[in-house]
């Protein structure tokens, strides 16, 4: 997809929020590689490097999974892309319910991205010295804090990254990285905050598929709750969130 045509698909929402409907879901996840591509090769020419933050689940893993396809790996110099995570829940990396394991095993290691290239967060021991060490290794890393990316999904809740609804890190300002107790989950999570998410260059929610498309609209159109649904607090009027929605996860949306 040109980049031409990538723009043609996005829209203006309202003074925070931008909106993509790419189609079917299989046109929306093609939507999405083609996004992510545009978005890492304009910062690779600007730049000579493109950081990115990922998230978990299972429309990010798709999308990565895609990417080591044939078609898609020459398009981009992975080489020059510097791979960072925006939330890890407190187990080993080995284990099955880690980010990081998740995108080591769908593409980084196909990839061969070198292993300098990716900053785990490791949220299983220490997490509090630990996060502060993964915002020490951000600022050293990525100019004036600034992703190029951060890419983000939406739970069932409204919760994104490892911001949860009614969880302190949601009032937290002067920290970008933070050990976030989640009762509900009965666990801590390592997360971005909200100054550090709404400072990137680009921010993109990547919702796709049946079940969540009342939550979708209540965060998109609902009043504003974001102690509640806290995804509705990402988004800023210098940088709009850009939400790429396929048809069955706008199917409440009243556009």
């Amino acid at each position: 997809m040109s980049l031409d045509d990538i723009q043609k698909n996005i829209h203006s929402f309202d003074e925070r929020r931008d909106l993509a409907l790419a189609g079917d879901y299989e046109e929306t996840l093609s939507f999405c590689v083609d996004y992510f591509l545009q978005k890492a090769n304009e910062a690779i020419a600007k730049k000579g490097f493109f950081t990115i933050a990922l998230s978990g689940g299972n429309t990010p893993k798709a999308i990565l999974k895609k990417l080591t396809q044939p078609e898609h790996v020459s398009k981009v110099d992975w080489d020059k892309i510097y791979f960072f995570f925006g939330d890890e829940r407190s187990v080993p990396p080995d284990h099955n319910d880690s980010n990081y394991k998740m995108v080591m095993d769908t593409a980084l290691t196909l990839l061969d991205v070198p292993p300098e290239n990716i900053h785990r967060m490791v949220a299983e021991i220490d997490g509090d010295t630990n996060a502060e060490l993964y915002e020490k290794l951000i600022r050293e890393k990525v100019p004036e804090g600034r992703f190029d990316l951060i890419t983000l999904g939406m739970g069932d809740d409204g919760h994104t990254a490892s911001l949860f609804p009614k969880t302190q890190a949601l009032t937290i300002e002067d920290k970008w990285v933070v050990l976030n107790e989640v009762p509900q989950k009965e666990t801590s999570r390592m997360t971005f905050t909200y100054p550090l998410i709404n400072q990137a260059h680009n921010i993109c929610f990547f919702v796709l598929g049946k079940g969540k498309e009342d939550r979708v609209a209540s965060v998109l159109q609902g009043e504003y709750q974001p102690l509640l649904y806290p995804s509705q607090k990402i988004g800023t009027s210098q940088t709009h969130a850009l939400w790429i929605l396929d048809q069955d996860a706008a199917t409440q949306l009243k556009l």
